[in-house]
């Protein structure tokens, strides 16, 4: 079974009712496998499963957030 441990959740931007969810997902391969930082996002606070979700291993997290620092000095 998958194990959730939630970080924090915040309102989607530009939505009525959506939200961003950021966490770990432990084990989300199978058992034994690594642990990854998880963000989902759902149109809808009360979905029963995310729209969108990317999972990003931990070798990752460092580039990811630079790319999305370059991102937002863009906008």
């Amino acid at each position: 079974m998958k194990n959730i441990e939630e970080i924090e959740k915040m309102v989607l931007a530009g939505t009525k009712n959506g939200v961003i969810c950021v966490g770990v997902l432990h084990e989300p391969y199978g058992a034994k496998s690594a642990s990854v930082a998880t963000v989902a996002i759902s149109l809808q606070k009360d979905a029963s499963e995310p729209d969108w979700k990317v999972h990003i291993p931990l070798e990752n997290i460092d580039g990811v957030i630079e790319a999305l620092q370059k991102a937002k000095a863009l906008m």
